[in-house]
């Protein structure tokens, strides 16, 4: 009854207010005609610091409303739980231009007079794939200058309310919050809405969306860009339609929409390496019956006469070579001539796909007028936290201003624990997987046994071998460590770099990248590097094995060879690692926002206020976006670095972006609030780990099929060995296999039962048999291989490298036509700014104005003709 009686005079309350007829999903202030351009909340606790917090917010408003901002209140009995007040912020005229000349904000002086590009004759085939024109070029192309006050009539102004965007509005009331001082504490001058939100006097501060992603807004001044990108691009049936990029920068600013330019074009280029990639699997598909390799393993006469030595010591027993029958067929899968190719294929796609990326980013950098954008301007600020943090001062050389900054002894100290930090987790993740290898030694045995003797298993016994089953069950732990380490190392790297107090923010996520990216890196591709060159390399041979610990023996490979191994462990990490961050991304922010919204669905629609709405939503804090790139950069080392193991690696990447792309568009609309509008000219630093690991991908391959695949003993076998000219392959697995006599065990090897009292086992290496004078020591074929191993790296390497670079060199990063339209829009804003200042000249020169000489005046179109000549 209590409940019901405060939802009825909750609804008392709510239809006094409509009285007003203003709506409550408006945009506007209450007079309808100021916008809101951004929000904050707070909530006016009566703790022991509530007088503190109520005089910062008291000062903090009056320095608002002094820059010139327009503030209006709603009270907490105005909210829905009657405990929340709203500061609503709406910045001027007057504001908005003196600011967005201090940011030096581009904006239309001409219509674009260059004639399109020439149509693609493809253009009706795609045309399926094409969004609306209205959606994808909501305004015509201009010529734009930097905003100066002085020179307004210059500009193409027709409607003061909706010359600056809203995301420029939001992003400039930003600026201003973020350096508007609230008082002096302790000594100190305090500022930044920052500091007040991590000190509690606010509790939140956001731009709104201009709409319900699900509908349009009822207010005819609303371009409801919300609802249009939510119907156009975040709705997964939207699927195979083009991205609206430039509706994505209007609403949420060059930074974001640069991401999803750069996702999109990722996508678009892994298609041609997800169909190469499927072409040479279907290869290893329909040759799979021709395989001589797997043939000779599965043939009776063969394979089921050939016993192999135990595969582990006292409790393995011997056993036929053609019980690994369907490991070896599926091997080829992966392990064929294909793999040669697509290694290559993808070692020149890489560079395609970077330099390809660097003119889309230039043409992208001239469309949405960041050309002569310098990131430092915005990025160098001092960081409110370096600030505070730091007591100290020292004059700048530049602006002979005095500056906190941090002692050299302080910084040392810091980054060496920094430093140590980094490497103890480091040095953990190596620890995880040495234990995930003594788990792999450790419970072979026990596969073994149990499949031996379970009759239950006996049928899938031939699919599902010890090697296997351990490969399969240490790939899963494996992953389940990775996310756990993961999750503690997010929080571990974030507070080591907050402790070295980065002076600016490009330096804190800068800082922040190469940490995580560090660890990303050791963390997710560890075991893969195990599995790829190191697993069965260091086995020895039955009587001498070679053991971890001096108590686990070392592990072998399946007789197919390694690569079958490295692509289960590639799949299962890869895998379950996109299902998991799509789960994290898309079910989470909406189980939060469901628990937050519970109570709100109770009330109607109408009296649920836009900026309750957006409160209600999840915050994407200033590193959403850094986690949302390191996600595809560690997928792009997964689809490189070891690509020769798994042809499918770019299909399955395929896939997850292009789930990735509408689950990141689903939860930036519907479930996040609105970010702040941020300007960026390119993906920053990981343009640079992108261009390292494209480089490292080359080598990595090059070892992946010399040492992990068959290839090159096959290929020197053919060449050098076979001596059967009509099936140059046949024997190749007799000859890939050595001799061992059973009564050279030593005690600790020697498997308990012989039931069978076989004299000889054989085991995967090229040794000397007992009976030679050189009895197991290493053939002259092994010396072979190994060369012709080394010879194909450097040969790989340097041939694709060679590639590589000619390929970087003959693309240009510029495009020529945009070049042209640069030159055009450079010139244009010159001769149009000249013109201004001598039609001022002249005025001033009727005028009788002295001050206007005949000096001046000659000055002034000597600029105009050097315009006209550059």
């Amino acid at each position: 009854q209590q409940s019901g009686r405060k939802y009825n005079l909750f609804l008392k309350r709510r239809l006094r207010i409509d009285k007003r007829h203003q709506s409550k999903d408006s945009i506007f202030f209450r007079d309808g005609v100021r916008r809101i351009d951004f929000v904050l909340s707070y909530v006016d606790d009566l703790n022991k610091e509530w007088e503190k917090k109520l005089e910062r917010r008291k000062e903090f408003e009056s320095n608002l409303q002094k820059a010139g901002l327009e503030l209006e209140t709603e009270d907490k009995k105005e909210s829905e739980d009657g405990k929340i007040f709203f500061v609503k912020i709406h910045a001027p005229w007057e504001v908005l231009i003196t600011y967005a000349e201090v940011l030096n904000i581009k904006v239309p002086i001409k219509e674009n007079d260059i004639p399109p590009m020439v149509e693609n004759p493809l253009d009706c085939v795609l045309f399926p794939l094409r969004l609306p024109e209205k959606v994808m070029h909501p305004e015509p192309d201009y010529f734009t200058a930097p905003f100066s006050k002085d020179k307004q009539e210059l500009y193409l102004i027709n409607d003061e309310s909706t010359f600056f965007s809203p995301s420029m509005r939001n992003r400039i009331v930003n600026y201003i919050l973020t350096r508007c001082p609230y008082g002096t504490e302790e000594g100190k001058k305090k500022f930044g809405i920052k500091r007040l939100l991590n000190n509690g006097t606010y509790t939140a501060a956001y731009p709104l969306h201009d709409c319900q992603y699900w509908k349009k807004a009822s207010d005819p001044n609303c371009d409801s860009e919300r609802y249009t990108l939510y119907r156009e691009w975040a709705r997964f049936l939207r699927f195979y339609k083009e991205q609206p990029l430039v509706l994505i920068r209007k609403y949420y600013g060059e930074k974001i929409g640069i991401y999803f330019a750069w996702l999109g074009f990722y996508t678009e280029m892994l298609f041609l390496a997800a169909v190469v990639g499927l072409i040479c699997f279907l290869y290893g598909l329909f040759t799979m019956d021709e395989n001589m390799s797997s043939k000779e393993i599965c043939d009776p006469a063969i394979g089921g006469e050939i016993i192999m030595c135990p595969l582990c010591d006292r409790d393995c027993e011997y056993w036929r070579l053609n019980t690994t029958c369907e490991s070896s067929q599926y091997s080829h899968l992966f392990d064929n001539v294909a793999t040669l190719f697509f290694a290559i294929f993808m070692g020149i796609w890489v560079t395609l796909f970077l330099e390809f990326w660097k003119r889309r980013q230039a043409r992208l950098k001239y469309e949405w007028d960041l050309v002569d954008f310098e990131e430092e301007q915005q990025q160098l600020q001092l960081r409110p936290e370096y600030e505070a943090k730091c007591t100290q001062k020292k004059r700048n050389p530049i602006t002979q201003e005095m500056e906190p900054y941090l002692p050299l002894t302080s910084q040392a100290v810091r980054f060496c624990i920094s430093g140590a930090t980094v490497l103890f987790w480091v040095s953990l993740i190596i620890a995880s997987m040495i234990a995930v290898i003594v788990y792999r030694l450790a419970v072979y045995a026990a596969f073994a046994s149990l499949m031996e003797n379970t009759q239950t298993l006996q049928p899938i016994s031939g699919l599902l071998t010890p090697q296997l089953a351990t490969s399969v069950t240490a790939s899963c732990l494996n992953f389940a460590i990775i996310m756990i380490l993961n999750f503690f190392y997010e929080r571990i790297a974030t507070w080591i770099t907050d402790m070295e107090i980065p002076r600016t923010h490009m330096e804190y996520e800068n800082r922040l990248t190469m940490k995580m990216f560090l660890f990303q890196f050791v963390n997710y591709y560890s075991s893969c590097f195990y599995v790829a060159f190191f697993k069965g390399k260091f086995v020895g041979y039955p009587g001498a094995y070679t053991y971890m610990f001096n108590r686990w023996r070392n592990e072998e490979c399946d007789p197919a060879g390694c690569l079958i191994e490295l692509t289960t462990q590639l799949t299962i990490v890869m895998a379950g690692k996109q299902i998991w961050g799509n789960i994290q991304e898309a079910i989470v922010p909406w189980i939060c926002n469901w628990w937050g919204r519970r109570k709100a669905r109770n009330n109607p629609e109408n009296l649920y206020s836009r900026w309750e709405q957006d409160h209600d939503l999840q915050t994407f804090g200033p590193l959403g976006l850094f986690y949302e790139y390191l996600e595809m950069v560690i997928q792009f080392g997964f689809i490189t670095l070891f690509v020769a193991s798994f042809p499918l690696a770019p299909l399955l990447a395929l896939m997850n972006n292009i789930l990735e792309i509408r689950v990141d568009s689903w939860k930036l609309t519907t479930q996040y609030r609105r970010p702040v509008a941020a300007k960026a000219h390119s993906i920053g630093v990981w343009q640079e780990i992108l261009n390292g690991m494209a480089i490292l991908s080359v080598v990595t391959n090059a070892f992946i099929v010399a040492f992990t695949s068959d290839m090159i003993p096959r290929l020197v076998y053919y060449y050098a060995y076979s001596e059967n000219e009509d099936l140059p392959m046949s024997g190749y697995i007799n000859n890939s296999l050595s001799v061992f006599q059973i009564s050279d065990f030593p005690e600790r090897n020697k498997p308990k039962e012989n039931p069978e009292n076989f004299v000889i086992c054989r085991y995967r290496d090229y040794r000397y048999p007992p009976d030679h004078e050189r009895r197991y020591l290493h053939t002259m074929q092994f010396w072979h291989i190994l060369a012709a191993k080394l010879a194909f790296i450097i040969i790989m390497e340097h041939v694709v490298f060679i590639v590589k670079f000619f390929v970087a060199w003959m693309i240009p990063d510029v495009p020529a036509d945009v070049k042209a339209k640069i030159k055009r829009e450079k010139y244009l804003t010159q001769k149009i700014l000249h013109e201004y200042e001598l039609e001022k000249l002249k005025e001033r020169l009727c005028q009788g104005d002295e001050r206007a000489t005949e000096k001046e005046f000659m000055a002034t179109e000597g600029r105009m003709e050097l315009s006209r000549a550059m």
